[in-house]
This record gives C-alpha cells, sequence and structure tokens, in this order.
C-alpha cells in the first residue's frame, strides 16, 4: 500500500482482508500477520492486527482502518472478520456474507442493499467472495460474518440514521481506496437520500445544507425528517441528480448566509472554493434602492446577519431577501430546470423573504 498519506483504504477493504487471513488461518494453521487484497483498482497488502483460528474450521481476523489526511469517522475503527468453512454439498454460493455486531441492517428501500438485510455494500460482497474464491480448496465453500465493535457508537455520526439503517455503520467502498477528502465517496452517501425519498413515495421533499437547516426545516414547515435532503456543501449535485431521477420542483431552505451563494451562481458552497457572499448581497441591495454608504457599510460588515441589520435599519431587508430568492430561482431554472420554492431564514429560523409558496406551512 502506498505510503502517500492522503490515500487511506475502504471499510470493504479491511473486511476483505480479514476474511481471507482468517481463511488462510483455517487451511494453513499459521499466524497472519498480513494480506494480499484484490481490489477493483489495485492488488494491497493489508496489515492485520491479530488473527486467531477458533477450531478446526473456523477463525477470525482483525484489521483496522489506518489514519489519512481525511475526516473519516471511520479511520480507527477495528474490523472483525469470522470465517467458518464447511464440506461442499452442492452447487449454492461458495462464500455467503452476512453482519454481526455493528453492522448496520437496511430498514428503508431505494438503497443498493435490500430491505431486511446486513448494509455491506455490494461491492465489498464481490471483494470478498472473489478474494476468497481464489484461496478456497474446490471441496469446501465458507460463511463470513463481519463485526464492527464500536459500529453502533461510530453510526451515530453518520446519515446512516436518516438513511434507515440502523445498529450500525455500513461496509462500503466502489474502488477499494478511499481518498483524501474524497467528493466521489461523500457524493455517493449523500445521494441515497433522494433515492430512500423516491423508494418511499414521498412528495414535497425539502433540500437544506445541512443540520441546522433540517432543524429550522423541522421546526418551520409541516413535514417529517424523511422529506429533508441534505446537500453539504454540493448543492449543485444533488440538484443535478434530483433532476435525473425526474425531480422537477421542490423547496430549498436554509440559512441565507449558506443559500446566497447560490445567488450568485456558487453551487459547491464550500467556503475555501467560492464565497462571494457580501458581493451577492451589496449587488442585490443596490438593485433594491440602497445608498452608497448603506452599501459601504454592507461591504465593510462581518457577517451576513450583520448586513441584514445594516438592512433592516433602512427598511430594505424584505425587499433584498426577496430579490436574492429570486435569483436562486432564476439559476436553478437556467442551469438545472427545477422550480425551486425558495425560503430563506435566519439562524432562529425566522422567514426573511415572502416570496415562496406557503403549502408546506
Amino acid at each position: 500500500m502506498s505510503n502517500d498519506k492522503y490515500i487511506g483504504v475502504t471499510t470493504g477493504t479491511i473486511a476483505t482482508a480479514c476474511s481471507v487471513a482468517a481463511t488462510e488461518s483455517i487451511l494453513n494453521s499459521s499466524d497472519i500477520d498480513c494480506v494480499k487484497v484484490e481490489t477493483p483498482k489495485k492488488t494491497l497488502d493489508i496489515l492485520i492486527d491479530n488473527c486467531k483460528k477458533l477450531s478446526s474450521n473456523s477463525a477470525c481476523a482483525v484489521a483496522h482502518k489506518n489514519s489519512y489526511n481525511d475526516p473519516d469517522v471511520t479511520v480507527g475503527l477495528a474490523i472483525v472478520a469470522t470465517v467458518e468453512l464447511f464440506e461442499k454439498t452442492g452447487n449454492g454460493d461458495v462464500v455467503t456474507i452476512t453482519g454481526g455486531e455493528g453492522v448496520g441492517k437496511i430498514t428503508k428501500p431505494g438503497l443498493q442493499i435490500p430491505v431486511g438485510e446486513y448494509a455491506i455494500n455490494p461491492v465489498p460482497r464481490k471483494m470478498i467472495k472473489k478474494n476468497l474464491e481464489n484461496i478456497l480448496p474446490d471441496d469446501k465453500v465458507a460463511k463470513v460474518t463481519i463485526s464492527i465493535p464500536e459500529g453502533r457508537k461510530i453510526a451515530k455520526k453518520t446519515m446512516n440514521p436518516k438513511l434507515g439503517i440502523v445498529d450500525g455503520i455500513s461496509v462500503i467502498g466502489t474502488t477499494g481506496i478511499a481518498r483524501s477528502m474524497s467528493s466521489e465517496a461523500y457524493k455517493n452517501s449523500i445521494v441515497t437520500q433522494i433515492d430512500v425519498a423516491l423508494a418511499l413515495n414521498l412528495d414535497n421533499l425539502v433540500f437544506v445544507p445541512g443540520n441546522i437547516g433540517e432543524k429550522l426545516a423541522l421546526k418551520q414547515l409541516n413535514i417529517t425528517k424523511q422529506h429533508i435532503i441534505q446537500t453539504g456543501n454540493y448543492i449543485g449535485f444533488m440538484f443535478e441528480e434530483a433532476k435525473k431521477r425526474g425531480i422537477d420542483k421542490f423547496t430549498f431552505f436554509g440559512h441565507i448566509g449558506k443559500l446566497i451563494k447560490v445567488a450568485g451562481g456558487i453551487f459547491n458552497t464550500k467556503h475555501a472554493i467560492a464565497d462571494g457572499r457580501k458581493e451577492i448581497m451589496i449587488t442585490h441591495a443596490g438593485i433594491c434602492g440602497a445608498d452608497t454608504l448603506t452599501l459601504r457599510k454592507l461591504y465593510y460588515s462581518k457577517t451576513t446577519e450583520d448586513m441584514l441589520d445594516i438592512l433592516d435599519e433602512k427598511k430594505l431587508h424584505l425587499k433584498v431577501c426577496n430579490s436574492i430568492a429570486l435569483a436562486i430561482k432564476e439559476r436553478c431554472i437556467q442551469r438545472f430546470e427545477l422550480d425551486l420554492n425558495v425560503i430563506l431564514v435566519d439562524m432562529e429560523g425566522n422567514y426573511l423573504n415572502d416570496n415562496f409558496e406557503r403549502f408546506l406551512l
């Protein structure tokens, strides 16, 4: 495995490595401290923390995800594979896979795994099967149980509860390799919210930037958590994915400090990538009749909330916020052909514009 601090491995790769180590321990009765794992991208050498034979036909192995430069809640997490070998008696699967403690179970439709199954995604399942089939004797079949002892606790820090994955985390990965700040991995995780909502036949979806937006939306709107889709900073990506899935109209709800960026055509709202909040606010204030002194005050203000206070003094608050909401709507029509119901709020959830549909109130 590369020493590049920006590259790690997925939970699926670690689960596969532990499965291989446990199987080799049964077959060879030897201590295993490193195994080779074939991933969709390349063959990796994965270190094993501990491997022990439990009986003549069973063994378990433990390994963990090494740290890399990424805010991944599963870094350092121990993953366990218990393997049992049996005599082959028919033409069924050579390798069967199930979950144990700390691996979540699917309770809602719309995900890659059917309801009732353990949340071990398709690619990790294929990796485990392929790697074990390469080393299993022709007369043997294997049952693999993946466990993640800290999975229940870690799951609270993930999107799993919202997606209906209960009692643990998911074993994921599409390439076997995790890269620092992997936008693709994050996008793959958040887009599943849309699939679950569609599978549940929900109408009146509400897209929000994050946890604050969700909390305020639940407070202000007549909806449930299932109606809320969190976009993170990838607003443009999520809108595009919604359109691909046939969703043409929904509510875009959130704090003005985040949503205002979309009015300027900024669809990845991560601060390090683009900001422009001040400039956008000044532009709309000017359009709405603010004088030069007011525009100057806006320019030297520190936060969006400060700018709103300045506009309040000039009784321009509502007019400017309506202008910003309309600009957001127009940007999304132009780029995605989406008809958005835009609701801007402050940190307490107070409505800042009034040019929105009120069917959710």
